[in-house]
């Protein structure tokens, strides 16, 4: 195929670039900037699409961030695309501190006391299942559930069960306020910022384009002499 990979990444390369592209997250936060800002649309839209995408990268809905983001983008009339480019805000140097947060805020809105050694903080049982392993247990239940429609196998939705309760349902009332809090802050510090952006870039523009006539006008005169 004319797209196709000539040089096929390993899994562990794929891995790696996911959690440190390749030069480096400073140099991928610019072009997501560099890209943003040159979206042809007004402020305000870009800025509410960016907020969007903000607020779902506070969503438990992994893999399917963007699908949120461009809902609900076309909901609050933003900016699809720049929806988009906003759920970087949740990249692997900011997911611990998001995930903290939802499920701090999502225990407590429960009445629910958290329990940080979910994260590995605090505890010394060996035996004790975290939030990898209460990950992996729900993925296991899927998949063994669903063999067991065409086997003789028994259902077991205990995993499941658990992750949704401990894991899940509270990250997902508690990231709506960090959601909303972080995607109103991005809408009010981009709008500016954008604005001053395609005011420079217009100015710009004019300023080439009559630099365009008066280089084409001097060529005319010259001519005609």
């Amino acid at each position: 195929m004319v797209f196709k990979r000539r040089d096929r990444r390993p899994v562990w390369q794929i891995v790696l670039d996911f959690v440190y592209p390749r030069g480096g997250w400073g140099r991928a936060f610019e072009y997501v900037k560099h890209r943003v800002r040159r979206l042809p649309d007004t402020p305000e839209k870009i800025s509410r699409g960016i907020a969007a995408g903000v607020f779902a990268a506070f969503t438990p809905f992994y893999g399917i961030h963007f699908v949120i983001a461009a809902l609900l983008a076309r909901m609050m009339r933003g900016n699809i695309l720049a929806a988009l480019l906003g759920t970087f805000f949740g990249n692997p140097l900011t997911y611990i501190p998001i995930g903290v947060s939802a499920l701090t805020m999502g225990h407590w809105l429960l009445g629910r006391p958290f329990n940080a050694a979910l994260f590995g903080f605090g505890h010394r049982d060996p035996e004790f299942c975290g939030l990898g392993c209460r990950f992996g247990s729900a993925f296991s239940d899927i998949s063994h559930n669903f063999m067991a429609m065409f086997t003789s196998a028994r259902a077991d939705w205990h995993g499941l069960a658990e992750f949704y309760h401990e894991v899940f349902l509270p990250y997902l009332v508690g990231g709506i306020m960090p959601g909303i809090i972080c995607g109103a802050g991005a809408y009010y510090i981009c709008v500016p910022l954008i604005s001053a952006y395609q005011k420079r870039r217009r100015k710009a523009l004019r300023n080439k384009l009559s630099q365009l006539r008066k280089k084409a006008e001097n060529t005319g005169d010259d001519s005609h002499g």
